[in-house]
C-alpha cells in the first residue's frame, strides 16, 4: 500500500486503539481485583465455567457418602447445615469467594484462615435470606425493591435485609457458631483446591510468625496467561477511519489496515468459517465502508454545551455526580450523627453510581467527538451477520447509533441544493419530530413544515433557548439537526449545499418481504407495497379488524399502539405467548389492567385478525416450520439458502445441554452447563429461526443490490437507506424497482424451497403483480 501522511495517521490511530484497548482490558482486570472482585474479571469468568462442574461433582460426592453412613471431616456440619444449599450453590459461592481473595491486591486477603472465614460466612448469609424468604417472602420482596440498589455491596445488603427483619420482629435467625462456619468453609475450600489443582498453601514467615497463604499455582498462571492473551486479540477499540477501510473479498480481510486490530472480525460474523460469498454482497460491504463521513459542528456545538452543563436529553445522559452531604461536627463523637450521615453519604453514593452507568455511553460519544470532530472526513468499516443484514464495526459515530449519534453525523461530500431536496428536507424535519406525523401522508408532512416555519427558524438560530421547543420530538437531535439544514438550506438560503442524512424507512419490512414471497396482495396493500394516496397503517387494520371480538372490556383501548408490537413481531415468529406480554404491556401503559382470561381472549382475537389481513404470511411461516422440521427429522444437520444478490446464509443452531441454574441471594445468577451444544440439530429453535432469519437475509439482499445500482454516498440500517436529499428520490425509485425484481421476476419463494428440499409446494397466494410497487409513494417513507 503506497504510503502517504494521512495512511501514517491512520497506522498510529490503529496503533493507538491496539493500546487504549489493552490498557482498558489490564485496567479492568486491575479494578476489579483491588476491588476483591476477580471472579468477574475475564480470566475468573472463563476459569469459573471451567471449575464449577468439578467442585459440583465433589460436593456430590460427599453429599453421597454423608448419606451412605461414612466418616470423614466436617460431615456433621455439612449435614446440618448445608441439607437446604444445593451443590452448584455451594460451588459458587466457594468458587467466587476463592478467586476475589486470591488475587486480591491486599495480602492479608490471601491468608488460608481469611479465605476459610469468607466462605463460611457468605454460606450462612445465604442460609439466612432463604430463612427470611421462606419465613416473610412479602417483606424481602419490598426489602430487595427498596433497598437493594445496584451500587449496594453485598454486605451493605445483608445487614439492611437482617435489621429490617429484626425490625419487624420476624422469628430471628438461629445463628451458626464460628466454629461450624470454619469447618464448612475449610471443607469447601478444600473442595476447590482438591478439584482444580489450580491453587495451593504457601507458608510465609515474617519474624517469628509463620502464616498459610493460598496462592494460584503454576498451572492456573499458565492457564490465565493463556485466558488474557486471547482475550487481548479481541482488545483493540473499534473506531471510525480516517482513510477508507481496505477491500473485503473472500481471499482478504477488510477493514481496518493492521492485523492485530482485524483479528476479532470476519467478513461474516458468527458465520461458518471456509463459505464463499457471491460477488454482490462483497461489492455493497466495499461500497458502504468507502462512503465518507464527519460531523455534523451545529450538533456537536449543542452537544458540548448540555454536557458541560449537565442537561439531559434523550438518551443524551451527561454525567452528574451530586456532591456528598456535609460532615455533621460531631460526628467522631455523636454515634446517632455518624449513623445518619452514612446513611445519607449512601444515598448520593447509589444516586452517582447509577448516574453513572446511565451515562458511559454518552461519555464515550463525548470523547470520540473530541478525537474526530476536526476531521474533514472519515469511514465506518462493516460486516455482516451470518443474515446478510450489515453492521458497522465501530459502535460508536455510526448511522446506526442512538438518536444523539445519528444526529451527530452528515455525508462529507454535500450536494446543491434543488428544488427536490427542499421538500426531502422538509420531510426529514417532519418524520424526526414524530407524533404521528411520520405516518401522516407526503403532503401531510409537507404542510405540517409549512405550518412550523418559525418554530424551526428559532430552534435552528438558538437550540439552548429553544430546548423545550425541540427536546419534546420523537428524534430530539435528529429533529434539531433538520431544523438547522432546513433552516439555512431552504428558508435563509446561505447555504447552498446539503450534507444532512435523509432517512426512510421500509413500511413493516417483514410484510412487505412475506407479502412478495407469497405475492398476497391483500398483504401488500396494508404495508405499501402497492400504491396508494396516504401511508397505509397495518397497525391499524389489525386492530379495527380485532376489536368486535375482544372482550367489551378491552375494546375501547384496542387501537394500533395496542396491536402494534404484536404485528410487528409477526415476520419474526412470535408466539401468543410473547403476544400476551405486548398486549398487556401495552394496556399497562394506559393504565389497564386485564384479567388472564381477557387477556387470552384479546390474543386470539389479535391473531386471528392477522390470519384474515395478512394470510399469505400466517402461511409462508407455518409452511417454513413444517419444511424445516422436516428436513431435520430427514438427517440435515444446518438449514441452507443463497439469496438473489449471493449471499450464502448458514443456519447452524443445534442443541444445548440445558444448564442448571441457580440465583443466589447475595451473590447473583450462577450456571453450570458441562458441554453447552451438543451434536443434534435444535428441531424447535430451527422451526422459530427461520422465517426470520430468512426475512433477515432478503432485506439485507433488497438493500444491497439497491446500494449497487446508486451512485451517490448511502448509508443503511437493516431496513432503512439513508442518503443526501438530493438523492434520496433517485434511491426510492430504485428500491423499489430492485424489489419488484425480486418478487416479480424470480418466484424465490419457490427457489427457497428448492434449497431446503421441501417436500411440499409453498403457499403461494399469487394475486398480487409486484411490478406495482414501482408506483408507490411510501414503500419506503
Amino acid at each position: 500500500m503506497k504510503s502517504s501522511p494521512l495512511i501514517d495517521e491512520q497506522f498510529a490511530l490503529e496503533r493507538e486503539a491496539i493500546k487504549v484497548g489493552l490498557k482498558k482490558l489490564q485496567d479492568n482486570s486491575l479494578k476489579l481485583e483491588l476491588k476483591d472482585y476477580a471472579s468477574a474479571s475475564i480470566y475468573g469468568v472463563a476459569s469459573t465455567q471451567t471449575l464449577l462442574p468439578l467442585v459440583v461433582q465433589k460436593i456430590i460426592d460427599t453429599n453421597d457418602r454423608i448419606h451412605h453412613h461414612s466418616n470423614g471431616p466436617a460431615f456433621k456440619e455439612i449435614y446440618e447445615y448445608l441439607e437446604p444449599i444445593e451443590p452448584l450453590a455451594a460451588a459458587s459461592i466457594a468458587v467466587k469467594l476463592t478467586f476475589d481473595n486470591v488475587f486480591s491486591c491486599r495480602e492479608k486477603k490471601t491468608l488460608a484462615v481469611h479465605i476459610i472465614h469468607s466462605i463460611g460466612v457468605a454460606l450462612e448469609q445465604e442460609c439466612q435470606l432463604r430463612y427470611y424468604e421462606e419465613k416473610a417472602p412479602g417483606l424481602l420482596k419490598t426489602i430487595k425493591e427498596k433497598y437493594w440498589h445496584e451500587s449496594c455491596g453485598t454486605q451493605q445488603r445483608f445487614v439492611v435485609t437482617r435489621t429490617m427483619m429484626n425490625r419487624c420482629e420476624v422469628e430471628p435467625w438461629k445463628t451458626w457458631s464460628s466454629d461450624a462456619r470454619k469447618k464448612l468453609g475449610g471443607w469447601l475450600l478444600d473442595c476447590v483446591m482438591g478439584a482444580s489443582g489450580w491453587f495451593e498453601r504457601f507458608k510465609m514467615r515474617k519474624g517469628y510468625k509463620t502464616s498459610t497463604h493460598i496462592v494460584p499455582s503454576i498451572e492456573f498462571l499458565e492457564i490465565k496467561d493463556k485466558v488474557m492473551a486471547d482475550a487481548e486479540l479481541f482488545s483493540p477499540c473499534a473506531w471510525p477511519m480516517l482513510v477508507k477501510p481496505k477491500l473485503w473479498s473472500n481471499e482478504e480481510r477488510g477493514g481496518y489496515l493492521m492485523n492485530e486490530v482485524m483479528k476479532g472480525h470476519d467478513m461474516v460474523r458468527r458465520g461458518t468459517g471456509g463459505l464463499i460469498q457471491g460477488k454482490d454482497p462483497i461489492a455493497f460491504l466495499n461500497k458502504i465502508s468507502g462512503v465518507g463521513l464527519r460531523l455534523n459542528p451545529f450538533t456537536v456545538n449543542v452537544a458540548l454545551h448540555l454536557y458541560e452543563k449537565g442537561i439531559s436529553v434523550g438518551k443524551f445522559i451527561p454525567i452528574v455526580e451530586l456532591p456528598l452531604p456535609p460532615k455533621p461536627p460531631d460526628i467522631e463523637t455523636n454515634k446517632e450523627s455518624r449513623k445518619s450521615y452514612r446513611r445519607k453519604a449512601a444515598e448520593v453514593r447509589n444516586k452517582n453510581a447509577g448516574s453513572f452507568r446511565r451515562a458511559c455511553r454518552t461519555k464515550m460519544t463525548m470523547e470520540a467527538i473530541k478525537r474526530f470532530k476536526d476531521r474533514e472526513r472519515f469511514f465506518i468499516p462493516y460486516s455482516f451477520d451470518y443474515r446478510s443484514r450489515a453492521y458497522g464495526i465501530p459502535s460508536l459515530l455510526t448511522p446506526q447509533d442512538t438518536d444523539f449519534g445519528k444526529s451527530l453525523l452528515v455525508f462529507a461530500d454535500p450536494s446543491f441544493m434543488n428544488e427536490e431536496a427542499k421538500e426531502w428536507l422538509a420531510f426529514q424535519c417532519a418524520t424526526t419530530y414524530g407524533h404521528s406525523l411520520d405516518k401522516s401522508s407526503w403532503d401531510e408532512r409537507q404542510q405540517w413544515v409549512k405550518d412550523n416555519l418559525n418554530l424551526i427558524a428559532s430552534i435552528a438560530r438558538d437550540p439552548i433557548d429553544c430546548l423545550p421547543d425541540w427536546e419534546v420530538a420523537d428524534e430530539p437531535f435528529q429533529f434539531l439537526a433538520a431544523c438547522d439544514e432546513y433552516y439555512h438550506c431552504v428558508m435563509e438560503e446561505d447555504r447552498s449545499y446539503t450534507s444532512l442524512m435523509v432517512a426512510t424507512d421500509a413500511t413493516c419490512s417483514g410484510l412487505q418481504i412475506l407479502a412478495g414471497m407469497a405475492r398476497d396482495k391483500s398483504t401488500a396493500e396494508l404495508v405499501n407495497v402497492l400504491p396508494s394516496d396516504r401511508p397505509q397503517d397495518a397497525y391499524k387494520r389489525v386492530a379495527e379488524i380485532a376489536k368486535p371480538n375482544c372482550p367489551e372490556s378491552v375494546q375501547p383501548y384496542m387501537d394500533r399502539k395496542t396491536v402494534k408490537r404484536v404485528v410487528m413481531t409477526l415476520p419474526y415468529n412470535s408466539k401468543p405467548f410473547s403476544n400476551r406480554a405486548y398486549i398487556k404491556e401495552a394496556l399497562l401503559e394506559k393504565g389497564v389492567e386485564i384479567s388472564k382470561e381477557d387477556l387470552t381472549l384479546t390474543v386470539q382475537a389479535v391473531r386471528d385478525a392477522m390470519h384474515v389481513i395478512v394470510p399469505g404470511p400466517m402461511k409462508v411461516m407455518a409452511w417454513i416450520e413444517k419444511e424445516v422440521a422436516a428436513a431435520i427429522k430427514r438427517g440435515v444437520t444446518e438449514i441452507t439458502w443463497t439469496t438473489p444478490s449471493g449471499f450464502n446464509v448458514s443456519q447452524q443452531l443445534m442443541k444445548k445441554d440445558k444448564p442448571q441454574i441457580i440465583k443466589l441471594q447475595l451473590l447473583g445468577r450462577c450456571e453450570l452447563s458441562v458441554n453447552r451444544y451438543t451434536d443434534e440439530p435444535d428441531i424447535a429453535r430451527h422451526k422459530a429461526a427461520t422465517a426470520p432469519n430468512l426475512i433477515h437475509s432478503l432485506d439485507g439482499c433488497l438493500l444491497a443490490k439497491s446500494a449497487i445500482r446508486f451512485s451517490h454516498p448511502l448509508c443503511t440500517i437493516h431496513d432503512s437507506v439513508l442518503c443526501r436529499a438530493t438523492d434520496m428520490s433517485e434511491l426510492s425509485r430504485i428500491v423499489r424497482e430492485t424489489y419488484m425484481e425480486m418478487f416479480a421476476e424470480h418466484d424465490y419463494l419457490t427457489d427457497f424451497a428448492r434449497q431446503i428440499g421441501a417436500e411440499t409446494e409453498p403457499p403461494i397466494i399469487d394475486d398480487l403483480e409486484p411490478e406495482s410497487v414501482i408506483e408507490s409513494t411510501y414503500f419506503f417513507c
